[in-house]
């Protein structure tokens, strides 16, 4: 088999685990709750400390890569995301399954993008769509198998077991590795921002947990407070440390471009939303409309296969309307469909959930492939990775900070009504909370000028 498959698929396994975990663990929050004793709104902690895993240590894992070797650091990836799994499925407390989830998420964060870089390296460029068309596959069918997997598992067996499949999955992907990946190493001509790193790293995950703990009852509010000041004044102190630096780990200026200015900050606000379906649904359809893990999951995976369709669609839309209107106008409408989710009940047809979840997988699809294409538009060659350094922690904290708003929504809700317990009406306005994220993104892209983007789109 030629290295244009090999290799792909071997970081392909490790991009369907990880994918394939995200949506998994979604389904089965709240029997994991029950079986820690603790309100499933608390497991967005779980939730938060993975994307902080892979948010905190995304920059430094190309700089990584070219000092110890390509494979080596691909293989302890995978043994690290392995162990955090195991650990995971051991868990008996909230705390220790939150430290678990933010091994994985370390893991994770060197896995996928080193996985790339090993890719880029070793395929010629005439190969590389064809490469690269091998490594989308897991992608796109994590989120289509993970819900059910999930839910069938939690109903059928029990939760610990999800965690545990990935056991065989790393030990096939580190063999692999060894056998077919070179440790190719590079010198590294800029040494590591290690100020930079430190009080990205603090602050970053600082003011991400002080968010996820403010409110949810599970420490003191000054304890959660105290948290979000350390996560502040870290995150100003790497502020002014970027300004002055020749080559900061996360680069400000690039915010001085406004196709990347517009994908980074008003893609934050979408994914604000948008990462918090993810957490809401399942939730809702468990907690508030009684359905099993199992229909859960099958319900939810819905979206993934418009997500899916979309894909094709996605290059004529942008063609035929521009990324300044597509992401004007597509925000609003997924905005709409996220908010259209707290209306649902347990008078609600089944067909008409299933409908409104499959359109609230399509508009999502179609936002994130302008985001994704439009961020690299007007970034020089020599200036991509860093840029995507960037790019990568702004989402993948974004998409962390979704679920702390989400859990944030659920827990004012049953503070204003006066109750204890998740009940259905709380999470309309959770849902409403969220879709206005995804509808005020609008008022970022509309900076954008008529013409942005166009060089992409041209035959």
């Amino acid at each position: 088999m030629s290295r244009v498959v090999i290799l792909p698929l071997i970081v392909a396994c490790a991009l369907f685990m990880e994918h394939m975990d995200a949506t998994v663990i979604a389904t089965s929050l709240p029997s994991l709750a029950r079986d820690l004793g603790e309100d499933p709104i608390s497991l967005k902690l779980a939730l938060t400390a993975y994307v902080v895993g892979l948010g905190v240590f995304i920059p430094v894992c190309g700089w990584v890569a070219d000092r110890f070797g390509s494979r080596t650091v691909f293989s302890s990836a995978i043994v690290i995301f392995m162990i955090g799994s195991l650990l995971c499925a051991a868990s008996s407390s909230l705390p220790a399954f939150v430290a678990a989830r933010f091994l994985q998420g370390i893991g994770g964060a060197m896995m996928v993008p080193v996985g790339r870089i090993i890719i880029f390296r070793a395929v010629d460029k005439s190969d590389l769509i064809r490469a690269i068309s091998y490594l989308t596959i897991p992608a796109l069918m994590g989120p289509v198998i993970g819900p059910p997997l999930g839910g069938f598992i939690t109903t059928y067996f029990h939760w610990r077991w999800i965690f545990l499949v990935n056991i065989p999955i790393s030990l096939v992907g580190l063999y692999l590795a060894h056998r077919f990946i070179d440790n190719t190493r590079l010198p590294t001509s800029d040494p590591l921002d290690v100020k930079g790193f430190l009080l990205s790293a603090v602050g970053g995950s600082a003011f991400m947990l002080g968010m996820a703990l403010m409110g949810s009852g599970l420490v003191a509010f000054w304890k959660a407070g105290l948290l979000l000041l350390v996560g502040v004044i870290a995150l100003l102190g790497y502020w002014q440390h970027a300004r002055v630096h020749p080559k900061p780990l996360i680069d400000f200026r690039f915010l001085r471009i406004p196709t990347f200015s517009v994908s980074v900050l008003g893609g934050s606000l979408f994914r604000i939303a948008l990462g918090a379906v993810p957490f809401l649904l399942p939730l809702m359809l468990q907690e508030g409309l009684k359905f099993s893990p199992f229909v859960s999951g099958l319900i939810t995976c819905v979206s993934a296969f418009t997500a899916i369709f979309m894909k094709g669609l996605g290059t004529r839309i942008l063609k035929r309307f521009g990324f300044r209107r597509v992401l004007i106008w597509n925000a609003l409408l997924a905005g709409l469909g996220v908010a259209a989710y707290g209306f649902f009940s347990a008078q609600t047809p089944l067909i008409w959930l299933v409908l409104v979840v499959a359109l609230g997988g399509f508009f999502p699809s179609l936002q994130f492939t302008s985001l994704n294409t439009m961020v690299y538009a007007d970034i020089e060659d020599h200036d991509a990775g860093r840029a995507t350094s960037f790019a990568s922690v702004v989402q993948q904290l974004s998409l962390g900070m979704g679920v702390t708003v989400a859990g944030m929504a659920l827990h004012a809700s049953m503070y204003v009504r006066g109750h204890h317990q998740l009940a259905q009406n709380d999470f309309l306005p959770a849902f409403l909370v969220i879709g206005l994220c995804s509808a005020a993104s609008m008022l970022v892209s509309r900076r954008l000028p008529a013409d942005a983007g166009h060089q992409l789109t041209r035959n």
